[in-house]
């Protein structure tokens, strides 16, 4: 039976690649627009290419791109890119369909729910209230609290223990097989793969669930505890 389930939460509950795509791009013209040279294809390329090296949520990586094609930190290009990708980001960051009709059934049938989050913890907080999820989780696992990422089972384990529940009876839904599925494998945990994003042309996750559509999840849960699906 399961009693609780764990979302990772981007590209499993927001579109998150969406927005960095966007805010990226946004962020390149701002940059050029002060005085950074080159061709804009290139440098959103030199973005990406950075955050798959570094990962995608480094913080400091306006300061590393200009260090690497100025020598220096330009202050004015700074902050030009730093408030073109929030103002992006704030206005294109978005919940995948029936996110909160999944969450509202799950809370319905007694399940307790939590995040684990490689992001900073304030960032996965802002994320969650500025979309209206606030209500549905009380308390979140990221890197912060371990200083390590998934797929180290530590966070995994952590949210066992938020949820009281133990893994076999815990269901961890993530976009990420590398990540969140081999991390929830390591502690034990049932696994679902979210196929709906961007999957970065994976084809094989491992995990016992793979699903298309985030409601999905519902259908799998009411199975498993034995309750009818309609």
């Amino acid at each position: 039976m399961i009693k609780g389930v764990i979302f990772d939460i981007d590209n499993t509950l927001t579109d998150f690649m969406k927005m960095k795509r966007t805010a990226v791009d946004a962020a390149v013209e701002g940059m050029m627009d002060a005085g950074l040279p080159g061709a804009k294809d290139d440098l959103v390329k030199e973005f990406f290419d950075h955050y798959w090296k570094e990962g995608i949520e480094d913080q400091k990586i306006f300061d590393k791109i200009l260090k690497a094609k100025l020598g220096h930190i330009d202050y004015k290009i700074l902050a030009s890119g730093i408030l073109a990708y929030r103002r992006s980001k704030n206005g294109t960051m978005t919940l995948y369909p029936r996110v909160n009709q999944t969450l509202i059934e799950l809370m319905k049938m007694g399940l307790d729910l939590t995040v684990i989050s490689d992001a900073p913890k304030m960032e996965v907080w802002l994320r969650i209230v500025s979309l209206g999820l606030h209500h549905y989780f009380d308390e979140i696992i990221t890197s912060e609290d371990f200083g390590v990422k998934k797929p180290d089972p530590k966070p995994f384990r952590k949210a066992l223990e938020v949820l009281g529940t133990r893994g076999e009876e815990t269901l961890m839904v993530g976009d990420w097989p590398d990540r969140d599925i081999k991390g929830a494998k390591g502690a034990g945990i049932r696994t679902c793969w979210a196929q709906y994003g961007d999957t970065f042309e994976t084809t094989e996750s491992g995990a016992e669930f793979d699903i298309l559509d985030i409601y999905d999840v519902v259908g799998i849960i009411k199975k498993e505890n034995g309750v009818a699906v309609a």
